[in-house]
């Protein structure tokens, strides 16, 4: 099948990168020359493990190509596949100008390519456009109304939300755990399953329903997992008020089947371009048609604030004004491993407060460094390629992403190199006793704090 992929970022470049690795043709394209540049001299524009290979792979093989040529791009597609961003205004709506906008130039293309305005064998045939990026329910609607103005050619409509995980999203879409179809009709439908029936292979089902149900999907998911987090830090907190231990609690609470674990460890919040996005954006849905909503109204609340709350914890520990002139070490600045993204990183609020309170900030994070410098901390903070050497003399070490490498590091080394041994860890990476047994300081998320100074007001 032929494909276009309007958007090359983290959903329209795995996404395309793997139809064509199951034997379709496929057009990526983007206004960016210089991410089109990049692409065609193989080399991925964001980090994603093992993409940078598949790419070279089938661009040799001549079913994956990237251009800045929309009329080409269109004219040859049978399926085209908007995955243009969506982000956040103000007032946390999405915002659709991206959107609408290719589907304006996608009408034109139409009106500008061949076929009739008949029914027939020109509807069965008609060009497919897919909405893939999040978009609220109503706007494949909005869509389709743009197309509109620019032709009366036939077209067909469908939504296909995505579920990928940054830092796994090429096993997620070869092997999803569902896959979400709307179509306007059962022949759209039919096109859009066969598509992806080399993915389903494993058993696992392939839903086609109308098409705002599919768009209400991705949004009902998100806000769900958010809420999962949400739920878990709120506990977290008043475990460390009532001396519970919030790893204790975790165990005892998750070993209920209808319960289980997944999304629920208590750390520094949700981050990335999705949690955030999603749950705002549900919220925004529900004040436009009248009907609130409450629970993820709260489910926000928590998260920002629980960045707040593990502020709180080094405000206290070193009394006020006391980390103007100190040095600190962050590891992590990805919001999560396994990607180089930090759009709404909780490293970001916590390195912010630092540097407002006049503290100075070394950063080590595996593969975020220019991501980080592009995001307008180039001259802010200091960034370390080795995490022991950036440790030495500093007056605390905060951790805010769990990487890996972070989670059996040497202790021996770290408390002889760090001026102060205080550790502020945001994941939960260590056994209290262990850090206990190191001679550190350490403060987690959910547990009492351990040698830690007691208040000079308790």
């Amino acid at each position: 099948m032929r494909i276009t992929m309007v958007g090359t970022g983290y959903v329209g470049l795995v996404t395309g990168t793997c139809f064509a690795n199951v034997g379709n043709d496929v057009t990526c394209l983007d206004i960016d020359q210089k991410k089109i540049d990049k692409l065609n001299n193989g080399v991925s524009p964001i980090y994603e493990p093992g993409l940078d290979e598949m790419i070279q792979r089938n661009t040799k093989a001549g079913r994956l190509h990237f251009t800045t040529d929309a009329a080409n791009a269109y004219q040859s597609a049978e399926v085209v596949f908007i995955c243009v961003g969506t982000p956040s205004d103000e007032k946390g709506r999405a915002d659709l100008k991206y959107v609408l906008a290719a589907a304006a130039d996608i009408g034109k293309a139409i009106e500008a390519g061949p076929g009739s305005t008949g029914g027939g064998a020109d509807e069965r045939r008609a060009k497919i456009i897919v909405v893939k990026s999040t978009v609220p329910v109503g706007t494949n609607k909005k869509v389709q109304d743009e197309i509109a103005k620019h032709t009366k050619k036939p077209y067909k409509m469908g939504s296909n939300p995505e579920f990928l995980k940054e830092g796994a999203a090429i096993n997620d879409f070869n092997k999803p755990d569902r896959v979400v179809i709307g179509a306007e009709d059962e022949g759209t439908g039919d096109r859009l399953r066969k598509l992806y029936d080399p993915f389903t292979r494993n058993g696992h089902p392939i839903f086609v329903m109308d098409i705002p149900s599919a768009e209400m999907v991705k949004y009902a998911a998100n806000a769900m997992l958010a809420t999962k987090i949400s739920f878990i830090n709120e506990i977290a907190a008043l475990c460390e008020h009532y001396g519970s231990d919030v790893d204790e609690v975790w165990r005892g609470m998750t070993s209920d089947k209808r319960i289980g674990n997944q999304f629920l460890y208590p750390g520094l919040g949700y981050g990335g371009s999705c949690f955030p996005k999603d749950v705002l954006a549900c919220i925004s849905m529900g004040d436009e048609c009248g009907h609130p909503t409450p629970l993820l109204t709260s489910v926000h609340a928590v998260n920002q604030d629980q960045r707040g709350r593990f502020i709180k914890k080094l405000d206290d520990h070193f009394g006020q004004g006391g980390l103007s002139g100190k040095r600190v070490a962050v590891w992590g600045i990805a919001f999560k491993p396994g990607t180089d993204d930090i759009r709404e990183a909780p490293s970001l609020t916590l390195m912010n407060a630092l540097l407002d309170r006049g503290a100075s900030v070394v950063a080590h994070d595996p593969v975020a460094h220019e991501t980080c410098r592009d995001h307008g901390m180039q001259d802010r903070i200091d960034y370390s390629d080795d995490v022991y050497d950036m440790l030495d003399g500093v007056d605390a070490l905060v951790i805010c992403t769990d990487w890996p490498e972070f989670k059996q590091p040497d202790f021996e080394q770290m408390r002889k190199r760090m001026g102060q041994p205080v550790v502020f860890d945001g994941r939960n990476l260590y056994q209290t006793q262990a850090m206990r047994d190191e001679g550190f300081v350490y403060y987690s998320v959910g547990r009492e704090p351990v040698n830690a100074p007691v208040p000079t007001n308790a």
